[in-house]
């Protein structure tokens, strides 16, 4: 599969990892609604006092969950292209292209995978 044209994405590893878990993160607010059957939710963590049926606001747990999924996404982003540029600047990104040509086994490795 791929997306936005040149990036691959075989294994759909966005679609499954990436909208299961913004999916789930976003549903943790609903579901932990003690109305729901939740265990509801630390109030004051000072001194653990659990937030009551009649307290506990679906909408504000949601909009709570969707706030970190964006600074999740956000973080992500960032070491992301933090850790590209570092692999960019120290040891490269491409071979060059005699390498390429001549086939990355001989010379990456110094042997050759086929012997045929």
């Amino acid at each position: 599969m791929r997306l936005g044209g040149r990036h691959a994405n075989s294994l759909d590893v966005f679609g499954v990892h990436g909208v299961g878990g913004i999916v789930g993160a976003l549903l943790t607010g609903v579901f932990n609604s003690p109305s729901l059957g939740g265990p509801s939710a630390v109030g004051d963590w000072v001194t653990v006092s659990m937030v009551t049926a009649d307290a506990y606001s679906i909408a504000a747990q949601v909009w709570t969950q969707a706030k970190a999924v964006l600074l999740t996404i956000v973080w992500s982003g960032v070491v992301s292209v933090a850790a590209y540029k570092i692999v960019d600047l120290t040891i490269g990104l491409r071979v060059t292209e005699e390498e390429e040509r001549e086939g990355l086994d001989i010379s990456s490795h110094g042997e050759s995978a086929y012997h045929g």
